[in-house]
């Protein structure tokens, strides 16, 4: 029996191989997870039902169980038809959510292609495909190391 938050038998056998430097993709429901993924990228689908299961969510469970040194958003467009005043409401709630777990991570926007280029690597070894529909979701995660003692 585990005692994280993080109880997906898959999701935690990848966890528990990665090490530093590793990244780990959260995808929203947008998020083309099946062709933009590195090399060595394992594709967990959690996209249930639009809105299911959330990016958040995701990271909640994510933080109980892995050390997280560095977190990348896709920027936002200033024009056209996904241009947003400001940041993505999303962004508020993953603030809230290292804050909780004692994190001092900041996120990291990225223009969409350079977003892209840090994901497809050979250090992304995990992408969970969410149905989160909020717009700008995506976040991507450099595991860092344990720091006992």
């Amino acid at each position: 029996m585990l005692l994280s938050n993080l109880i997906h038998p898959e999701i935690s056998a990848v966890c528990a191989a990665a090490g530093h430097h590793s990244t780990i993709l959260i995808a929203d429901g947008n998020y083309p997870a099946l062709n933009k993924r590195g090399p060595n990228a394992k594709l967990v689908s959690l996209n249930l039902s639009p809105g299911l299961v959330s990016c958040d969510q995701v990271l909640k469970a994510l933080l109980s169980a892995i050390p997280v040194e560095a977190a990348m958003t896709m920027q936002t467009e200033a024009d056209g038809p996904y241009a947003l005043d400001g940041d993505p409401p999303v962004w508020e709630e993953y603030r809230k959510s290292f804050k909780d777990a004692g994190s001092s991570v900041e996120l990291q926007p990225l223009e969409k292609w350079s977003f892209y280029d840090h994901v497809i690597t050979d250090d992304h070894v995990l992408t969970i495909q969410t149905g989160d529909q909020q717009r700008y979701a995506n976040l991507l995660l450099t595991l860092g190391v344990r720091m006992d003692g």
